[in-house]
């Protein structure tokens, strides 16, 4: 080797050991809840329609609905949509023009658009876009539900609620890789942590997020506390208000406890009747005795085999201290009687499941989390759930088909922590059995304190 190769090679080596910095050396510190820094305008609304969202109809099959978001230029734009086709060429579109209503957020004035559509074909490929100000999104394809008893692939996320941009996302796209075929999306609440007034840049940051499933596969959120926050605090007045991005970022159905109420809603989605509560709402604001009546009524009229309720607060909550009592007196009752399968939850920011009596049958109650807080699972948990978990963010994965319910529970690296098969034996609940094979060592908090200096909570 010549001198100059051997000069260049030391140099190379010299800037590699420069810019490299032993991991013990780095000073860590807690990480900002956003990406954007505080000066930036990251979310400002404009010409391209951006927030695009899908929504089951009431039956997932016939219809979904689009919501999206621009700037203030235009008012009711249209969607266009035709069957998806291999060639460019997939003929003449047909339209629909959208409802719009007005938002003013920190980021600025936008124009939040909801487009219905329906009269369509089950287990068929749609291709649609939006339209912006003078722009349009891509052509997307959705897939709208098949029929009762065909195979179904779906997705379920506990909160995500913190550092969407950052973390989030990484377990989004794990579990597009291991649910290839997913045509639904449940997600347990607090999908952003902000209140009203200054969250945009999270619900920013949870589209960015989810991109990869929002505008391709039907979305089903239910709303948690954080989609709420407190007027009047420390006042005698003070009290819940819902957020004034969820009404208008989902185009949800409308058939919940009040006509048009956007926090609980039902649909029928491939032989699955799915059933989302607002814990909120019933724990705080006193619904939880009209939200049992409503669920009684939707359950009783369900004509398949497989129920799937979603709501943010757990039944049986697997961190210290939190007792949700009005769910368990109201609504535990109507789970028993209508036999509902799955019960999925967040809140805990932990890992936790629970049968109802017995360990082998149904309702299955799961507690999960894909975002980046932490919390610790309280004494109780560990002696009545099995399994449990701490200081991992998790996706799960069900499939139903032939009779047979497959859920999995895998952590943000794609690795199986939890996993179980609900078996339709026939009429009454179905039979609970454990797939043990494959999973990986429970996982506990190994640190004593958030780099914050909170001992209560795992991370922030």
């Amino acid at each position: 080797m010549g001198a100059p190769r051997v000069c260049a090679a030391l140099l190379s080596l010299g800037l590699s050991l420069l810019s490299s910095v032993p991991a013990d050396a780095v000073e860590r510190t807690a990480e900002p809840n956003t990406l954007v820094p505080a000066d930036a305008s990251r979310y400002v609304a404009g010409a391209f329609p951006d927030r695009i969202v899908a929504t089951p109809a009431q039956d997932a099959a016939r219809g979904f609905a689009v919501a999206w978001r621009s700037g203030a230029g235009i008012e009711s734009p249209w969607l266009e949509l035709v069957v998806a086709g291999d060639s460019p060429d997939m003929g003449v579109p047909r339209r629909i023009r959208a409802q719009t209503r007005a938002l003013a957020a920190e980021n600025g004035p936008a124009r939040h658009h909801r487009a219905d559509v329906d009269g369509l074909q089950p287990g068929t490929l749609y291709a649609y876009r939006v339209q912006g100000d003078g722009a349009w999104s891509p052509w997307m394809q959705l897939r709208t539900a098949g029929l009762p008893g065909e195979p179904l692939e779906l997705l379920y996320f506990g909160d995500t609620q913190n550092k969407n941009a950052s973390l989030t996302t990484r377990v989004v796209r794990e579990a597009t890789r291991h649910a290839p075929r997913a045509s639904l999306v449940l997600y347990a609440g607090d999908l952003v942590s902000g209140g009203d007034g200054d969250d945009d840049n999270e619900w920013g940051e949870w589209f960015d997020a989810t991109d990869a499933l929002s505008g391709w596969t039907l979305t089903a959120p239910a709303p948690g506390n954080h989609e709420y926050f407190e007027a009047f605090e420390d006042t005698p007045r003070e009290r819940r208000v819902l957020g004034r991005h969820w009404p208008l970022q989902f185009a949800l159905p409308g058939n919940g406890i009040d006509d048009g109420a956007p926090t609980t809603y039902w649909f029928d989605h491939q032989g699955v009747r799915v059933a989302v509560l607002d814990g909120t709402s019933a724990l705080d604001l006193g619904s939880a005795a009209r939200q049992a009546r409503w669920l009684d009524a939707v359950l009783a009229s369900n004509p398949g085999r497989w129920s799937i309720v979603v709501v943010h607060q757990p039944f049986f909550s697997p961190r210290d201290g939190r007792e949700n009592s009005a769910l368990r007196e109201h609504l535990l009752p109507v789970l028993r009687a209508r036999n509902v399968d799955l019960v999925l939850q967040g809140h805990d920011h932990t890992y936790g499941r629970r049968g109802l009596d017995e360990a082998s049958r149904a309702p299955v109650f799961v507690v999960s989390v894909a975002g980046a807080k932490q919390y610790r699972l309280s004494d109780e948990a560990r002696a009545t759930m099995s399994p449990v978990g701490e200081d991992t963010q998790w996706f799960q994965v069900i499939r139903i088909a032939d009779g047979r319910l497959r859920y999995e529970a895998r952590t943000a690296t794609g690795r199986l922590y939890d996993a179980f098969d609900l078996v339709d034996a026939g009429p009454g609940p179905k039979r609970v059995e454990e797939r043990t094979e494959g999973r990986i060592a429970p996982r506990d908090c190994a640190r004593e304190a958030t780099l914050k200096g909170r001992r209560d909570r795992c991370w922030e």
